[in-house]
């Protein structure tokens, strides 16, 4: 597997639980207990270093001036917030209708653009109508890659036909 970053494994007999990972420059280091297994280290390795790719990835898209644009662009309410998250997995995006608060996953980084665009159209869209209506749809596929979106991820897993 070809990593984006050198990666340094930091072990310690001190470390009794815990792996964390941060970025020093170009390189990811790995602090874990020396008692781990090779597999063990190969597993963290992987997730973590996946992990900064994605924080690194979504701190050079601005979703909420996104969210913003395509807003005004395509006559939808204007949100309080957008921020990507990390803690979603299995959503691609939601919305608080109270708080009109938007939070999109950030696995969307590695995605592109329009599908992004996508996700953000049809959370706006939930700013005015909660559920998935007819009346819904009608707001969502104002955006013209609204179909092809839906075909990308529903290809990745997450997204159903309805």
């Amino acid at each position: 597997m070809a990593l984006p970053f050198r990666v340094e494994v930091v072990r310690s007999t001190r470390r009794k639980k815990t792996v964390s990972a941060s970025l020093v420059g170009d390189v990811v280091r790995v602090q874990m207990p020396a008692w781990m297994s090779k597999a063990d280290e190969e597993r963290y390795v992987a997730h973590l270093v996946e992990r900064i790719e994605r924080q690194q990835r979504r701190g050079r898209v601005d979703v909420m001036a996104r969210a913003l644009k395509l807003a005004q662009q395509f006559d939808l309410p204007v949100p309080a917030s957008v921020r990507w998250v990390g803690n979603q997995d299995s959503l691609w995006g939601s919305c608080s209708m109270h708080s009109r608060d938007i939070r999109v996953s950030d696995r969307l980084t590695s995605f592109p653009s329009w599908v992004v665009d996508y996700v953000l159209v049809h959370e706006l869209a939930h700013l005015a109508v909660p559920n998935h209506s007819a009346r819904f749809w009608t707001l969502v596929n104002r955006y013209p890659k609204a179909e092809r979106a839906r075909g990308f991820l529903i290809a990745k897993g997450l997204e159903t036909d309805t």
